[in-house]
């Protein structure tokens, strides 16, 4: 099978060309490097660098005729998307249009939607939050996932094409971008190693559903081998605060450095966790990865990536 994965010299797109790859798939990213970057790639990916939003991009799809697309390309920083709502939509939903213009009429058999389930629920009313959970996004970014989610239910009732909506909970992991909105565990990971100090924002009492990146490319290859259409959490259901991710990186790391507070962000969610029951039910999908061991593997990474000498650990 041939599959396209856009966004795929990303961080967590470059995991899903691999994981396609070990499938014995044909694997094209397409990617702007905007964020994504070369190194991040297996060899034996065929890079094709255009804008989401550009003909280039739409012709790629067409001149190609993928089975299937995996879109992870977006506009992913939730204040960017606060900051310039017009950019959020216009990478996000106009982007994303443009490639499923192309996939319908390209053949395409099957999209997977990288969605947001950290997002997507807003202030949830249970935890961890079922699919069944009202969708009320408080930042446009979640708006436009919650929008594409749409626009691939009109597709698949107007044209028949059959899409899976992954709703990833907080994704970390080898190769995340510590510059983005997204990476506290990059962030960290670096500062720590660097010997440097590190700040949290509010008290840290705020938690997140952390999923190990290779664990959420192993769902894109069940989504694709599965019939299911619809709505999917990957997440692990574990609620982690922020002081305790601090905490257990700092362990890996054998830093004792203290860590600072600043004042917290405005619209930051408090808790946000999914549940992952459906994943495990219809694609034979769980978390492979604890956050214990999750985070001591990037610590790993970045420590390697720094020229660092590694840590011995039991």
């Amino acid at each position: 099978m041939k599959v396209l994965v856009t966004g795929g010299a990303g961080f967590i797109g470059s995991h899903v060309c691999d994981e396609f790859l070990r499938g014995g798939h044909d694997v094209i990213a397409l990617d702007d490097l905007s964020g994504g970057k070369r190194e991040n790639l297996d060899p034996r990916v065929r890079l094709a660098v255009h804008d989401i939003r550009s003909r280039e991009a739409s012709e790629l799809i067409k001149s190609e005729k993928p089975d299937v697309l995996c879109h992870l390309a977006a506009q992913m920083d939730v204040r960017r998307s606060v900051d310039d709502p017009s950019f959020d939509a216009d990478v996000n939903i106009r982007g994303m249009l443009n490639l499923l213009e192309a996939a319908r009429v390209s053949g395409v058999k099957k999209v997977i939607f990288s969605s947001t389930g950290g997002a997507i629920y807003g202030e949830q009313d249970v935890f961890p939050a079922p699919e069944s959970h009202p969708t009320r996004p408080i930042s446009p970014y979640g708006v436009s996932k919650a929008s594409g989610e749409l626009y691939l239910g009109y597709y698949r009732a107007q044209y028949g094409l059959p899409y899976v909506a992954l709703r990833y909970a907080n994704v970390y992991g080898p190769r995340q971008n510590p510059h983005g909105e997204a990476g506290v565990v990059a962030i960290f990971s670096q500062r720590l190693i660097a010997g440097q100090g590190c700040t949290i924002f509010g008290e840290g009492k705020q938690t997140r559903d952390f999923v190990f990146g290779p664990d959420v490319a192993r769902a894109n290859r069940l989504a694709f081998e599965n019939d299911y259409v619809g709505a999917i959490n990957i997440g692990t259901g574990v609620e982690t605060d922020i002081n305790r991710l601090y905490a257990l990186l700092a362990e890996a790391a054998g830093s004792s450095v203290s860590v600072a507070h600043a004042p917290g962000k405005p619209g930051e969610q408090m808790r946000s966790c999914v549940d992952n029951a459906l994943a495990r039910k219809v694609l034979g999908w769980e978390p492979s990865v604890d956050v214990r061991e999750g985070l001591r593997r990037t610590l790993e990474y970045f420590r390697q990536k720094a020229g660092a000498p590694a840590r011995a650990h039991g």
